[in-house]
């Protein structure tokens, strides 16, 4: 009778939960049995490892081996437990030695060769491995997005035949070296592309600034889409925290990962036809979906009224908690989901009501129903909504200054207003509770008398009384004020057009 005890990471949500692989092997009908929650790709393995085996010249041994994937009641997916498993078996056998099984943990698939390869989700592994104090052996292809943790003492190995001989203290495996850290964006976008639209630049600054969310609507060609398109190029780097949270939910996702590109500012901006399920995920076992790949970062939904309202309304709670929880019979997934939102649509289903280039062609029963489409709860939650007008061809032709309107000159007062916030109250605008707000947010009485005003007159809701004075907060925050006077709120008020449309129509 022999037992060996391995270590390895399963994977719940972003986190790496500890898997402890037991393997006892004794005598008996020869054969491998797998139990402890493994769903099919972990039970397959039994053939990739044996196979293995046999081909990097080990004995398979000819008896009963049993492997228990502890705890029993945590679910197993994926090829990941094909290291650990063989490992097992060789120290069982006293094939390799069981001294050092302790220290490290193991993750990685086994091709029939003893090759092996990249596995998903290694990030959160490295995290909790490191957290746990034990080194950590992952397969070479992971070996870049593993080293994202620099403090983490991590190894890389091709092979089967690698690993055995670390252990054996044969011959050292290489550790996995940091690569470079630089904040890669795809394409070169610049603010200085749009022409024209001071008032939406504005408020796109302010929403930079605040980290607001916002909606952008206008008639066809006006850069709605461009607008929303660069408002990466104005926020604040990540720091490494967000980053690495940014990385982690990528790295468990099905969309692949890169390493050269952590730094970058998720920009997510899904079809109109997407499911409820691919925005705010789900699936067997659960992946995240666009709110949670969008985290700290950008999610944008253009034609926002073609979206299945169903869909459009999984976005009310992500948007108030920061989170998404995706509850399954068996288990449940909690993703970070702290996106910001930006959005745009047509004024009316032809596009053109209000345009004095086209005639719109809308009845006003077209254009209510068009409308209606976007809940009353879900635009209250929207902080801006931004009027975008048709540009004159004069503005198209106009050089645009540089140093005035540019992504770098505007990221530059985006950061001194966020520092600004982060000084004082140690968050984002867009993130004060109702207390915060009365705290941090203090209106001169001809403010807050101009703010009650205006809330009476168009039958706003409370919601909106507290969204109106985080931005007129964040427009302060701009400005270096200290207090937020009537200005600021007469401009907050201004990106409430929606709300007026609706009330004229």
């Amino acid at each position: 009778m022999a037992l060996a005890i391995v270590y390895s990471r399963a994977t719940s949500g972003i986190s790496a939960p500890l898997v402890t692989v037991e393997v006892h092997i004794s005598n008996g009908m020869a054969g491998l049995s797998i139990v402890g929650l493994a769903e099919a790709a972990v039970k397959e393995s039994k053939d990739r490892v044996r196979s293995a085996l046999l081909n990097t010249r080990f004995e398979f041994p000819a008896k009963r081996i049993t492997i228990n994937l502890a705890p029993a009641d945590l679910p197993k997916e994926g090829g990941r437990f094909d290291l650990p498993i063989a490992l097992g078996i060789l120290a069982a056998s006293q094939q390799i030695p069981s001294e050092m099984l302790g220290e490290y943990e193991f993750v990685g698939e086994l091709a029939l060769s003893g090759e092996l390869r990249a596995i998903r989700g290694v990030l959160p592994v490295v995290l909790a491995a490191h957290q746990s104090g034990r080194q950590l052996i992952v397969p070479t292809k992971n070996a870049d997005e593993a080293a994202l943790i620099s403090s983490a003492n991590i190894f890389s190995a091709n092979h089967l035949l690698d690993v055995c001989a670390h252990l054996k203290k044969e011959h050292s495996l290489s550790i996995c070296k940091q690569i470079n850290k630089v904040d890669i964006t795809t394409k070169n976008l610049d603010l200085t592309d749009v022409k024209g639209q001071p008032h939406a630049k504005r408020a796109l600054e302010i929403a930079a600034a605040g980290r607001h969310s916002a909606l952008f609507i206008g008639p066809p060609g006006t850069g709605k889409t461009m607008l929303a398109s660069r408002l990466t190029s104005i926020l604040p780097p990540m720091n490494d925290e967000q980053a690495l949270e940014v990385a982690a939910i990528a790295s468990v996702s099905g969309n692949g990962f890169d390493p050269y590109k952590w730094r970058a500012i998720p920009f997510r901006s899904p079809h109109h036809s997407s499911s409820g399920v691919a925005l705010v995920g789900g699936g067997r076992p659960p992946k995240p979906g666009e709110i949670s790949l969008a985290h700290h970062g950008v999610l944008f939904l253009d034609e926002l009224p073609e979206f299945n309202r169903h869909v459009l309304e999984c976005l009310r709670e992500p948007l108030e908690s920061g989170c998404i929880t995706i509850s399954r019979a068996a288990y449940q997934t909690t993703f970070p989901a702290m996106f910001q939102l930006i959005a745009a649509m047509n004024p009316c289903p032809c596009g053109y009501a209000g345009s004095k280039a086209d005639e719109c062609q809308c009845t006003q029963e077209q254009i209510r129903r068009y409308r209606a489409k976007i809940s009353g709860p879900l635009l209250d939650r929207i902080d801006m909504h931004v009027e975008v007008a048709r540009l004159q061809p004069e503005a198209l032709a106009m050089t645009a200054e540089k140093e005035n309107i540019g992504s770098d000159s505007i990221r530059r007062r985006v950061v001194s207003a966020r520092q600004y916030q982060f000084t004082r109250q140690s968050k984002c605008n867009s993130l004060l509770t109702v207390s915060e707000l009365e705290q941090f947010a203090e209106l001169t009485s001809i403010a807050r008398q101009l703010l009650n005003q205006v809330m009476s007159k168009f039958n706003l809701s409370a919601r909106v009384y507290h969204r109106v004075i985080k931005v007129a907060r964040t427009i302060a925050d701009l400005e270096s004020q200290a207090i937020v006077n009537e200005k600021h709120v007469a401009e907050a008020l201004n990106y409430r057009c929606l709300d007026k449309m609706r009330s004229m129509t």
